[in-house]
This record gives structure tokens, C-alpha cells and sequence, in this order.
């Protein structure tokens, strides 16, 4: 048999396809105890508005059945427990352990615990029958996944016909003046603070250049197009240095 010599993106580095998601796992290991002050450092605080902004706009209902992708923090199904009530459920999926320990614990000390369920998972491949949710969400989680396409293809799998797939990441700036002040925080400024404050310069790189790596809007409504999506939007937050794209299951 031939070798597989196939690589992908970490980051800016080129490395081994089966070697990214070991490799990704060790950046959110190592930030998970710190994951609400990386987010401050990229972001500058504004995460917690996006964030609030995509529950608003994600048009989740009473009853629904909701999988949270890349959610272990538990932030997102914080902010959707209350929208789902009593008869609704949300499933937080991530692939990594210590992330989902850490959104668990807080959830619970939160008194969160009706209608959530914690399951690791690997995005590309969800345990999970056909037709078994009527919204998937993923927020900030879809540019570290080794295989978009084939994550995005199982995400269609398991919504049932009508439901939607909202993924809110980091995209394109639109502004120049903006996009050069973002490139000179993210390049420049993250990864110091990152040793500051969490002492891990590396991962706090590796997030920075990971966001430069990820399709653009227009890239991402093309992936979700081919994986089946139909009406396809984009809606861009703070000049597009977070988009959300939303895609539905006919």
C-alpha cells in the first residue's frame, strides 16, 4: 500500500492530515481553563455580543431539539437553554474532553442542568441517526475541523427537513483600516498577551493564524451550498470580523 502523504493547514504550518486534530486538541487542552480570556484577548470582549446576537438571530424555538457544536464551553447552550424550554433540548457536542469538563461544570454551578445533554464527539462523523434535530449550531469551532466538508455534509445529515444550520465564525474584515489594525492585534498583540496572561504564546498564535486560514464568507456559502444547504446567508458582525452563515435543510 502507498503512504498517504496528503497534509492540511495548522495554522500557517503545512502538517500530516491525521496529525491536525491531535494537534488541535493539545491548543484546547491547553486553553481550556482560560477560554473565556482567550476569547476577551481576540476578540477584545465583544464575543460575549456576537455570541448573544447569534442566540437572538438563530430563530431556535420552544421544542426544538438543538446540537451545539464545538459548544463545550457551555456558552452557547447557556444562552439557547431558555429559548427551547422545559420541552426542548440541547446536546453540546465537542471533540475535546477538557473543554467539555470545563463548560459542564460551569453550566452546573450555574444550576443549567434540565435539557442539556454532554457528549464528545467528532464533528465529522456524529453519532447521531439521520433527520434528528431541528437546528445544529457551531460557534467558533468549524476553522479548526481538519475536514470542513465532510463536517458540514454530516451536519445536513442530521437536521430534519425545515431545520437550520447556523455556524458563526471569524471571517473576512471588510474595512482596509480595520483589517490592518486587526492583523497587527491578532499578529502582534494576541500572542504576548497570550503569554501574559495564560503563559501560551504558541496557541494563542496558532488561533490567530487559524482565522486566516478559514474560508471567506463568500467560501463558506460555497462549502455549505455543496453540502446540500439551500438558501444560504451571510450575515457579517463588526465589519465582518465574524460573519454568520446560515443554511437550511429542504
Amino acid at each position: 500500500m502507498s503512504k498517504d502523504n496528503s497534509t492540511t493547514h495548522f495554522g500557517f504550518r503545512d502538517v500530516p492530515v491525521g496529525d491536525k486534530q491531535r494537534l488541535v486538541g493539545e491548543v484546547f487542552t491547553s486553553v481550556a481553563g482560560n477560554y473565556d480570556l482567550m476569547n476577551d484577548l481576540m476578540s477584545m470582549g465583544i464575543h460575549r455580543l456576537w455570541k448573544r446576537h447569534f442566540a437572538l438571530v438563530s430563530g431556535v424555538r420552544r421544542g426544538d431539539r438543538v446540537l451545539d457544536l464545538a459548544g463545550g464551553t457551555g456558552d452557547i447552550a447557556a444562552l439557547l437553554l431558555p429559548l427551547v424550554g422545559k420541552d426542548g433540548e440541547i446536546v453540546v457536542g465537542d471533540i475535546n474532553a477538557a473543554m467539555l469538563e470545563v463548560g459542564r461544570d460551569r453550566l452546573t454551578d450555574r444550576g443549567l442542568v434540565d435539557g442539556l445533554c454532554w457528549a464528545r464527539m467528532n464533528a465529522e462523523m456524529l453519532p447521531f441517526p439521520d433527520t434528528s434535530f431541528d437546528a445544529v449550531t457551531m460557534v467558533f469551532g468549524l476553522r479548526n475541523v481538519t475536514n470542513k466538508a465532510a463536517a458540514l455534509a454530516d451536519i445536513y445529515r442530521v437536521l430534519k427537513p425545515g431545520g437550520r444550520a447556523l455556524i458563526m465564525e471569524f471571517s473576512k474584515v471588510k474595512s482596509p483600516l480595520l483589517s490592518k489594525l486587526y492583523d497587527f492585534h491578532s499578529f502582534k498583540v494576541l500572542p504576548r498577551l497570550g503569554q501574559l496572561f495564560a503563559g501560551d504564546a504558541d496557541s494563542y498564535q496558532y488561533l490567530a493564524e487559524s482565522i486566516r486560514k478559514h474560508p471567506d464568507q463568500e467560501g463558506m456559502r460555497e462549502l455549505m451550498n455543496e453540502a446540500g444547504f439551500d438558501r444560504v446567508d451571510v450575515r457579517n458582525l463588526s465589519h465582518g470580523i465574524v460573519a454568520i452563515h446560515r443554511g437550511y435543510k429542504f
